[in-house]
């Protein structure tokens, strides 16, 4: 479905992606890990049209994708901080977002699954920050596409309002989509991922299921594990050497690279 080869991406001297190879081929949830300035948003924007690479290529069901962006009605987009005029009103925002697409919409269930019949006439300027997650949630939910993305989704959401979450994001999966999801929660990612990609500094560290993580570093947990990969830990970046070309392999359903140690 979505294939990264060689994607490299920097801001000034900055080098944000250093020639990532990916393939988000599988349904199921992947996580992409890392701390602040690793490179998380910068890979999902490039998947989506966002954020031009300086180099490298993106390809989403075996084709470039198109600088028109017409591939992005296949994606759902959660965005880090989303941000709408204060002055709209709840449902004006939903119908006006329904607008912009001939499909059927499934908003008035999102609606009772997170409580936000009360605050529908409400201008957005009104909201918590809890609220406003509520609403982007709807408004990237209430279609149906093949991929979803979601950025930070469990930021300022109330115990309710995370369980109803956890529990779309598992329909989803049920339903053959592909997820990927960024995150600081690690339980979240022990909870729900079938995949972690654990980027720092633009570079893969680690592509695989949680558990192997676990075992790699020999710690008891995720969040234990991804301390020891930021004090310095057991893991390089995942490189190719020149002799193997772009070379990829498939362990249990995911794309898994070779790992090179010179």
């Amino acid at each position: 479905m979505i294939q990264l080869h060689q994607l490299s991406k920097s801001f000034g001297r900055l080098e944000v992606l250093r020639g990532i190879d990916l393939a988000f081929d599988q349904p199921g949830i992947t996580a992409v890990l890392g701390p602040n300035g690793s490179g998380k948003s910068t890979l999902l924007k490039s998947i989506l049209g966002m954020v031009i690479p300086d180099a490298g290529q993106i390809l989403f069901h075996g084709k470039p994708i198109d600088p028109l962006g017409s591939y992005r009605k296949d994606i759902s987009y959660l965005p880090q901080i989303a941000r709408f005029p204060e002055n709209l009103r709840v449902a004006e925002l939903i119908r006006m977002i329904e607008s912009f697409r001939p499909q059927e919409s499934s908003s008035a269930a999102l609606i009772r699954d997170f409580g936000l019949g009360p605050v529908l006439q409400s201008q957005l300027g009104h909201l918590s920050g809890g609220t406003r997650q509520k609403v982007n949630l709807v408004l990237t939910l209430m279609y149906d596409t093949p991929v979803i993305i979601l950025d930070e989704p469990t930021a300022g959401l109330d115990p309710v309002a995370l369980v109803r979450l956890k529990d779309r994001i598992i329909q989803a999966r049920e339903a053959g989509k592909i997820l990927l999801v960024t995150t600081h929660i690690m339980s979240l990612v022990e909870e729900l991922a079938d995949r972690v990609v654990f980027l720092l500094e633009g570079r893969i560290y680690f592509d695989g299921k949680p558990g192997e993580l676990k075992q790699r570093v020999a710690e008891p947990t995720l969040e234990k594990a991804i301390a020891n990969l930021l004090s310095g830990g057991h893991l390089s970046p995942i490189q190719l050497p020149e002799s193997a070309g772009r070379v990829t392999r498939k362990m249990n359903g995911h794309v898994v690279h070779p790992q090179y140690n010179p």
